[in-house]
């Protein structure tokens, strides 16, 4: 039994989710007024399991994630870490919680620092945290880490610094350092959009194999519902837009059988190699192509100008809640919760 087997195993008998984030809110205040760029958000994470948060670009998922790892304060809300308020810890306490919950940024030319070598900066987290002691125990770990994202030979990229090094190197050397102090969760946030399609595979392969051998539970961003299906088949995908959920359940569900039509939409925005399956998506049906702007949100339901289901007086009312749509599945849409699951025909074209 693999490392993530075991803690799924422990989760099914009622062992308490990693992290949660219990209604979690986040308001900036600007020239335009305030912005709730996250509003009322829900989502845990268990030992071992893969939670992928997707929407477009704007919908609040690196807001969430940057609340997640304790990089930001949440307006309103509660993140917990083992049971614990993570802002009500010690400060001890909280900095054990930082260190068990690593972030690997999008941008792998940006995250690592171009002034040091990869040894350096794979060390330099085993030093300050007494993970090893001595220069040459942190080379040895260092080895042993770049061997476990597939960058080898170790020794020849150690000396190297980043700017020598491919995006999707530089991504393995930041999922490295991620490593060094041997986190529970990785909050990866959009890892893989900045890479080429052919490296993007081997990565997310890569992060599998970590998660399946060391039981690493995973906040997985992405735009992308494909690369969602691909690396949390086994796990929960959660869909958001413009700073609310709205829709929640296991990933294969999601993905075959959406009842929200902005699930919809998004997975019939995936490339279609097959230009006569393209022509059958029926582009277009949306009721619109325009976001609206988080500093003035229509009534309602956000998604109503948009919505292919949209009902005046019903859709424009009153903000959707989140309800059990299918065994598992949740959704937050009106015409959907008055209607059950299939509101959404298979058939109906939505993008």
């Amino acid at each position: 039994m693999t490392a993530t087997e075991t803690a799924r195993a422990g989760t099914a008998e009622g062992r308490q989710p990693l992290m949660t984030l219990d209604r979690v809110s986040q308001v900036f205040d600007t020239k335009a007024g305030p912005i709730r760029a996250v509003d009322h958000v829900d989502l845990s994470i268990n030992p071992g399991e893969v939670l992928c948060l997707v929407g477009e670009s704007g919908s609040g998922k690196t807001t969430a994630a940057r609340m997640a790892a304790g990089l930001a304060r949440p307006t309103d809300g509660q993140v917990a870490f083992d049971g614990t308020d993570i802002w009500s810890m010690k400060r001890r306490d909280f900095g054990t919680f930082r260190r068990s919950v690593q972030y690997v940024h999008q941008d792998p030319y940006a995250s690592l620092n171009p002034t040091r070598t990869i040894l350096q900066t794979i060390v330099a987290p085993l030093l300050k945290h007494g993970v090893v002691k001595g220069k040459k125990a942190a080379a040895e770990k260092a080895v042993e880490l770049l061997t476990k994202v597939d960058l080898t030979p170790a020794e020849n990229f150690l000396p190297k610094y980043p700017h020598q090094l491919s995006g999707g190197q530089r991504q393995r050397v930041a999922v490295a350092r991620a490593l060094t102090l041997d986190p529970k969760i990785i909050i990866a946030d959009e890892s893989t959009s900045m890479l080429d399609v052919s490296i993007r595979i081997s990565v997310l392969a890569m992060l599998g194999r970590l998660r399946d051998d060391l039981g690493v539970g995973f906040l997985f961003i992405t735009h992308d519902l494909a690369i969602a299906k691909y690396f949390g088949w086994h796990g929960k995908t959660a869909v958001m837009y413009l700073g609310r959920i709205v829709e929640f359940g296991p990933t294969p569900k999601i993905i075959n059988a959406p009842t929200h039509p902005y699930t919809r939409a998004l997975i019939d925005a995936i490339p279609e190699p097959d230009p006569d399956l393209t022509k059958t998506k029926g582009a277009g049906s949306l009721r619109s192509l325009e976001i609206p702007s988080l500093a003035h949100l229509p009534p309602g339901c956000s998604f109503h100008p948009r919505c292919p289901l949209f009902e005046d007086g019903l859709c424009d009312g009153e903000v959707p809640q989140l309800v059990e749509v299918r065994s598992g599945q949740s959704a937050a849409c009106h015409v959907v919760a008055r209607d059950g699951a299939d509101a959404l025909r298979p058939d109906q074209p939505v993008a």
